[in-house]
């Protein structure tokens, strides 16, 4: 990878003074949902779930072949705008200030642990490994499988071994374990520098575990960049929760946010762990604080990986439905297709 953007070296702040034990942080170790009614549920709703499907089967999907990949219009190397490109699922790459950022960086075939089983798939990645840009900046939000996957961290790991990574807390051993050698994490609220930009950890209501023994045993975050007189908010994988307006508040006003739609379905069970396309439109007019909160809003988490029971084209139908009825303008709604890149213009 080559230098910084602005030529100088990189900076970094020191984490801020952690509380002995805020709110999202269990005592004994691990980390929680600080928010009434975030409790996920149990075992017997997993099994609840497989009957109800059994019984009643799940609504049919469309074709595999339904979503249309569009060719990649990249800013050139130290162009200083705004641009974003969805690779697909929770996958983006943002250039803002001059540098390269990969957010949740998930290429691989299945989001599983092993490579025969697991959802697969609908669409190749937006972008390849191999054609992406000087990578400056990678975004983890937490350690489930369709967010890190181990084969995707090793070969960026390989291909871009000066990027930093920021992760939440918890993650940098099974970072170093994949490869990764610069690395920071981070607690909700604290802030990083690096080169032109300055990268906050934000809350976000889900979960952590990649085996069965370890749930919550590390911490999940949304992201916020700001830099070149931007700012972008990457949500990470959440269910709604009570903290988007103070996030905009401390951290915005924000030109682009990057929400979940997608993964929602049954709602009795995906409620504390995944928004819905119309809370998704919610948490956009929550962090930007007004009914009309300007910016631009990108879609993330969906038509990529089958994990939930909604048909695969259901969430951008649902949540234009719902951006219409907000009376939001149509074109601050950027629907992307995978491997589609806006300029945000300014």
């Amino acid at each position: 990878m080559g230098p910084r953007p602005d030529g100088g070296a990189p900076s970094f702040a020191a984490p801020s003074a952690r509380a002995a034990h805020p709110t999202h942080h269990v005592p004994r170790g691990g980390f929680r949902n600080p928010w009434p009614g975030a409790a996920l549920r149990g075992a017997g709703a997993m099994l609840r779930w497989g009957l109800d499907r059994a019984v009643h089967g799940v609504p049919k999907d469309p074709p595999r072949d339904h979503f249309i990949r569009a060719q990649p219009a990249l800013l050139p190397a130290g162009h200083e705008g705004l641009a974003v490109t969805w690779i697909g699922h929770a996958a983006v790459l943002l250039q803002i200030a001059g540098s390269n950022l990969l957010m949740d960086p998930m290429f691989g075939e299945r989001a599983s642990p092993v490579g025969f089983a697991g959802p697969r798939r609908w669409v190749p990645p937006g972008i390849a490994i191999d054609a992406l840009p000087d990578v400056h900046v990678i975004l983890l939000s937490h350690n489930h499988y369709d967010h890190l996957d181990a084969g995707s961290v090793r070969a960026l790991a390989r291909r871009f071994p000066a990027a930093e990574w920021l992760v939440p807390l918890g993650l940098v051993p099974l970072a170093r374990s994949l490869g990764v050698g610069r690395i920071t994490e981070r607690d909700w609220w604290e802030r990083h520098g690096t080169g032109p930009l300055e990268i906050t950890a934000t809350p976000a209501q889900h979960f952590s575990s990649r085996t069965p023994v370890d749930r919550n045993q590390t911490l999940w975050c949304g992201w916020t960049i700001s830099g070149g007189g931007r700012r972008v908010f990457f949500a990470g994988d959440t269910a709604y929760h009570p903290a988007f307006g103070e996030i905009g508040r401390r951290l915005g006003p924000f030109d682009l946010q990057l929400l979940p739609i997608g993964a929602y379905q049954p709602r009795w069970l995906m409620r504390p762990v995944h928004m819905d396309p119309e809370e998704a439109v919610r948490a956009f007019r929550d962090a930007g604080d007004g009914s009309d909160p300007g910016g631009v809003m990108v879609p993330v988490h969906w038509g990529t990986f089958k994990l939930t029971d909604e048909p695969m084209d259901e969430p951008p139908r649902r949540v234009r439905a719902a951006w219409d009825a907000a009376r939001l303008p149509a074109e601050r709604l950027w629907l992307l297709r995978h491997g589609e890149t806006r300029r945000a213009s300014g």
